[in-house]
């Protein structure tokens, strides 16, 4: 969103308070865990977009975007040979 008023873009580390400072510090050890054990993915519904997410340090993946209709069913050769058909009763004797 663009407006005209000044944005901080940087922030100093004297401004920062020592609740703030943890908190980043536990997010990068969270993103280094990730790092090298790799991350726990799950899929994640969002709007009309479909991505997965770490549950352990938030990473997105790019995802992919669902709009429109989904594909038709089309079955390609003989049409009788698609059709649901109630499976046989064989009666036979037994001695």
């Amino acid at each position: 969103m663009v407006s005209n008023y000044a944005q901080q873009l940087t922030t100093g580390v004297g401004r920062e308070s020592a609740g703030a400072l943890m908190s980043r510090a536990v997010t990068r050890f969270g993103q280094l865990l990730c790092g090298i054990r790799g991350h726990d993915a799950v899929l994640h519904f969002e709007g009309k977009r479909v991505m997965m997410r770490c549950t352990s340090c938030g990473h997105d993946t790019p995802g992919w975007e669902i709009s429109g209709r989904g594909p038709r069913r089309r079955f390609e050769g003989d049409a009788r040979r698609h059709l649901l058909a109630k499976p046989r009763l064989v009666l036979r004797k037994s001695a």
